[in-house]
């Protein structure tokens, strides 16, 4: 299976209970930046832009808790900056999975190692680990050495018993050639899925390296093609979304996110303000406008972050559309 029985039907309690509340508006993922603070300095990266004056302040374990009551999604994705940074890293994990949450951490692999050492393997624990292509373009974007550190990483991951999967951004030169190498490479490092998000230049980092809609579309078609031979962790829906195949109104409230500064408005991506509380971020930010796309900011934006949350939402009002999501989730 694409995605474990577990997180499936946590998942899938978690819609049912909302639709039986009759809500109009909820969250599927949080995502908790637990620090911005970073031991690198990737090409393409906004957060060291957008946070550079609070750069070294990190979220508390109780404030971390308290984000997860304020906001009761079945999925928290722990990230920054580079979480395994964060000296309480391990206590904010176990936490999160005694509520019986879903856990992501994203890193870029270079502390891991070590911190396998703090961390017990858990069905609800997984280990992303950023890879941007093969070694000559991964250590471009993030440094030199920084690929192989991060794949001996995901080696000694898998070897302890953590479930392990890897993110990956497509950028303006990134081939299909490259693309094709590298999900081989990690499935033959046996992890658990790959997650592939197109280049995105959001209002802090408008970089020649990002693409464009048109692009993004030119580009992904083959991401679909492939997505039967690797496990690719995007729903067909999603990349079909990508290719220009299906049109999808974007989701903004479905991936919150919380840092230092607050509840991040209207979305993961781009920032107006930031609320005190989760409520606040629900109540007054202006939905309808970042729906509907009307944001120019959003002008070129086809994220998972906007709209997986859609797939998730909206993938049973057609037959073909729920066969195929079916299909896909136990290949």
């Amino acid at each position: 299976m694409r995605v474990s029985l577990a997180l499936s039907l946590s998942l899938t309690k978690y819609l049912i209970k909302n639709r039986l509340l009759f809500k109009k508006r909820f969250p599927l993922v949080l995502m908790l930046e637990v620090t911005h603070l970073c031991n690198l300095a990737c090409e393409g990266c906004g957060r060291i832009l957008e946070y550079h004056d609070t750069m070294r302040e990190m979220l508390s374990v109780g404030e971390c808790m308290q984000a997860i009551h304020e906001c009761p999604t079945p999925v928290v994705t722990i990230t920054g900056g580079e979480p395994l940074m964060h000296p309480e890293i391990d206590k904010i994990i176990s936490g999160i999975i005694k509520e019986k949450r879903h856990v992501y951490l994203c890193t870029n692999g270079i502390l891991l190692v070590d911190a396998l050492k703090k961390l017990k393997p858990h069905k609800y624990l997984n280990i992303n680990v950023h890879i941007d292509g093969l070694a000559e373009t991964h250590d471009k974007i993030a440094g030199k050495g920084i690929f192989d550190r991060a794949t001996n990483a995901i080696r000694e991951a898998k070897k302890a018993g953590f479930k392990v999967c890897t993110n990956t951004t497509i950028f303006k030169d990134t081939s299909e050639k490259e693309i094709v190498e590298l999900f081989s490479f990690l499935q033959g490092l046996g992890v658990d899925g790959m997650l592939v998000s197109p280049g995105y230049g959001f209002e802090h980092n408008e970089n020649a390296i990002f693409l464009c809609q048109k692009e993004i579309e030119e580009r992904f078609g083959f991401i679909y093609g492939i997505s039967k031979k690797y496990k690719i962790l995007n729903s067909p829906l999603y990349l079909k979304f990508l290719k220009g195949e299906r049109t999808l109104k974007c989701t903004p409230w479905g991936n919150p996110t919380r840092n230092y500064s607050g509840w991040k408005s209207p979305c993961y991506l781009i920032t107006n303000t930031h609320y005190k509380t989760f409520d606040e971020y629900m109540k007054q930010t202006d939905w309808e406008k970042y729906q509907e796309g009307r944001d120019p900011r959003c002008e070129n934006c086809m994220m998972h972050c906007g709209f997986e949350p859609t797939v998730v939402l909206e993938g049973g009002k057609r037959l073909s559309d729920i066969y195929e999501m079916a299909k896909w989730g136990l290949s």
